[in-house]
């Protein structure tokens, strides 16, 4: 056919031979192909990307940037298949052939294409849209996402380039899903563990460097949060690995959130003979001196007292106050009693030791208590020796019984 148009042209300058003219034409064809192919590399794709450059952001020059290779060997494999099918008189199984060929190549570009394009969306995300508060769920998850979509998009391109190839891809589907069956059954347990660590890292709760406190009492700092488990570094800088299929079910306290400040709250008593104005007025100004002088406090946040109960012992109240974080509320705790008890020196306020009062009836003293006691005793211990007496007797009388019997 391409012949039958280029043979008067041709003819008019005496070059009417076939013999080299269809693989001469396919060769030129061929060679067009890659010459656009170059020229579309080089020069055209360069061009793209600098118009991208005027745009807000660089997302669409880094999915310009990812379909640049594809799309230069798409040049490529459309010339050559030109280059067979139009100068080249093909039989139909010929031309069946190369038209499979060159679908199973499209279709391994457009596969390429799409992985591309989906990595690249990926990492222009984590690059320019992740905020601190999702960091760490982006950095794990995103790329766990495009690795999985990647050999999703792979495994689907392969089975259409069978398809096409002429392969029966129906046993291989029916082999694969009862193989997905049986292996997830086998990794039960580690798929549990996958999906709890994508609860965990998605619900946001917790991140690296928090101190947080477990059900089961464990506590300490967050040291990394993976697929599998999640690492804490407790009181004694020791690595404690929790299962995140257990982690997902425990309740936790994180001592920073929803902010790294800690509120401090301290208990205190007095004997019943202070003056609990002068009580309340001391532990104010201790208040007061903690929050001006300390580092740690937090003047914002203002000093709360109140008396609680009336104890055993003590009139008992409670100071309210609020550090940095939780380190440092352990240091103004500590300070704040070194203060508060100094204070409570100098002006003779007394902490009881833990005292119990008895309330005796009327006209009795402890030395009656204490005989009447005695006498108690004194009766239930002659009962008693009454009882045992009584029961000896008894087994005496019974074996002397059985003895007669045997007789």
């Amino acid at each position: 056919m391409g012949f039958v148009l280029v043979e008067p042209l041709l003819a008019r300058f005496g070059l009417g031979d076939p013999e080299w003219l269809d693989p001469a034409t396919a060769g030129a064809i061929a060679l067009i192909g890659i010459v656009a192919a170059f020229v579309f590399h080089k020069l055209i794709f360069p061009l793209v990307v600098r118009f991208t450059r005027w745009t807000p952001t660089d997302l669409d020059s880094r999915l310009v940037k990812s379909v640049r290779w594809p799309t230069t060997l798409g040049f490529v494999v459309l010339g050559v298949y030109l280059a067979f099918t139009v100068p080249l008189d093909l039989t139909e199984s010929q031309q069946s052939q190369v038209d499979t060929v060159g679908q199973a190549l499209g279709v391994m570009i457009v596969i390429t294409v799409v992985v591309g394009l989906l990595s690249s969306a990926i990492d222009w995300y984590l690059a320019s849209l992740a905020t601190s508060a999702t960091r760490v769920v982006d950095l794990r998850l995103l790329p766990l996402i495009r690795r999985a979509g990647g050999v999703i998009i792979y495994a689907i391109g392969g089975l259409l380039m069978m398809d096409v190839l002429g392969i029966n891809i129906s046993p291989l589907i029916a082999g694969l899903g009862l193989g997905g069956l049986a292996v997830a059954l086998a990794i039960q347990p580690t798929l549990a563990n996958l999906f709890a660590g994508t609860y965990v890292m998605t619900e946001g709760v917790i991140a690296t460097g928090d101190y947080i406190k477990l059900e089961n009492g464990l506590q300490g700092y967050v040291v990394e949060v993976s697929w599998r488990s999640t690492r804490i570094r407790d009181w004694h800088n020791n690595l404690v690995v929790v299962p995140n299929s257990k982690f997902a079910e425990t309740i936790i306290t994180n001592f920073q959130q929803p902010t790294n400040a800690v509120n401090v709250y301290f208990e205190c008593g007095t004997s019943y003979d202070s003056d609990l104005y002068r009580v309340e007025e001391i532990c104010l100004e201790v208040m007061d001196t903690i929050i001006d002088s300390h580092p740690m406090a937090i003047k914002e946040y203002g000093k709360y007292f109140a008396f609680d109960n009336f104890g055993d012992s003590n009139v008992n109240f409670w100071l309210f106050v609020q550090a940095t974080d939780r380190l440092g509320s352990f240091v103004v705790q500590s300070d704040m009693m070194k203060l508060l008890h100094k204070r409570f020196q100098e002006e003779g306020i007394v902490i009881n030791y833990p005292v119990r009062t008895l309330q005796f009836p009327e006209g009795w003293t402890p030395e009656d208590f204490l005989s009447r006691n005695g006498q108690n005793q004194n009766a239930h211990a002659s009962r008693r020796r009454r009882s045992l007496k009584a029961a000896s007797k008894s087994g005496t009388h019974r074996r002397r019984g059985s003895s007669r019997g045997n007789i």
